[in-house]
């Protein structure tokens, strides 16, 4: 899994990391060395108009280095991870065949994943065709459903407990929306990724020192207005906590504190224990992931060490410029 390495493939770069780990600095230093072009990898960037809560670039950062896929949603819009990998595609597409480097930069690690592992073919979830199946098991009984899923998927049959209602819910949901089993559909996976990609992760080695850098970016973003842009928010009939982008990291507890729920020291508190969450459970998928250089944060030669773990450097058409 995470294998991409055929050298005959164009190149692509990969720069992962937990939020507030120095990702987007690193990526602007690297396109002022090689001719990259960044696609955030990011579930929160893609919407217009939460520019502080999620640290989108800023401007000034913008101009040195454009991003790829910000701003390209409303917020009462819904993205899926489908969505992101044909977006991307597209992107790296353009980019390489201007024979330049993609370079993927974000902490959404499902997105990176799908990209390199490829997605199934399985339908989206059909909100009657649950209810039938869930008024079915009060009627038979969860073991009754489980057994009729022995029948028509066994390999699935043997995965999913009889007393694990969400799986099998999926499992058959899947065959009568399809008429496939999802066994089946999921040997069809997406073709492999057509790059070769050099993977990155960076985040500081000290957990305490991320926390502390967590802390301090919220404290920032508070200070840079960020009431004011969840207010703004609210101010639209159309958004609501129910929506992905207002449960976004942050956003969520503002938006519960502007309710009332709780006050504003405590709405500090649930931001930054929420992102530290968040941070924890980026670290634990980079953790598994394969083939990746690990660079720390405050490293003084991260900069030469992605060139030259890329192997770049042996390109003539990449020389630094």
């Amino acid at each position: 899994m995470h294998k991409v390495n055929s050298t005959a493939l164009p190149p692509a770069i990969f720069l992962m990391g937990p939020t507030a780990s120095g990702k987007t600095a690193l990526a602007i230093e690297l396109c002022q060395r090689l001719p990259c072009d960044i696609i955030s990898v990011d579930s929160a960037l893609i919407y217009k108009g939460m520019d502080i809560g999620t640290a989108k670039p800023t401007a000034e950062e913008l101009a040195l280095a454009p991003h790829r896929l910000i701003d390209i949603l409303d917020p009462v819009q819904s993205y899926s991870v489908a969505e992101f990998r044909r977006d991307a595609l597209q992107a790296m597409a353009e980019i390489s065949g201007k024979g330049r480097i993609p370079l993927l930069v974000g902490g959404t690690m499902m997105y990176f994943k799908a990209l390199i592992d490829g997605l199934s073919p399985l339908p989206e979830s059909d909100a009657s065709v649950r209810a039938g199946i869930e008024e079915r098991a009060v009627k038979l009984g969860w073991q009754q459903l489980h057994d009729e899923l022995a029948l028509i998927d066994p390999q699935s049959a043997q995965r999913i407990h009889p007393n694990d209602p969400q799986r099998l819910l999926r499992a058959l949901e899947v065959y009568a929306l399809t008429n496939q089993s999802m066994t089946a559909l999921m040997a069809h996976k997406s073709a492999p990724l057509p790059y070769n990609v050099s993977q990155f992760s960076i985040a500081p080695a000290d957990r305490k020192v991320l926390h502390d850098r967590i802390a301090l970016r919220f404290q920032l973003m508070l200070d840079a207005g960020f009431v004011q842009e969840v207010k703004k928010l609210r101010q639209r009939i159309d958004l609501n906590l129910n929506l992905p982008s207002i449960r976004c990291v942050g956003y969520r507890q503002m938006w519960q504190h502007l309710n009332g729920d709780f006050d504003a020291t405590e709405m500090r508190e649930k931001s930054i224990a929420a992102t530290r969450q968040l941070a924890k459970r980026q670290l634990t998928w980079l953790r598994s992931w394969d083939n990746i250089f690990s660079l720390d944060t405050f490293a003084k030669d991260n900069l030469t060490q992605v060139i030259k773990l890329s192997k770049l450097h042996d390109e003539q058409r990449y020389t630094a410029f």
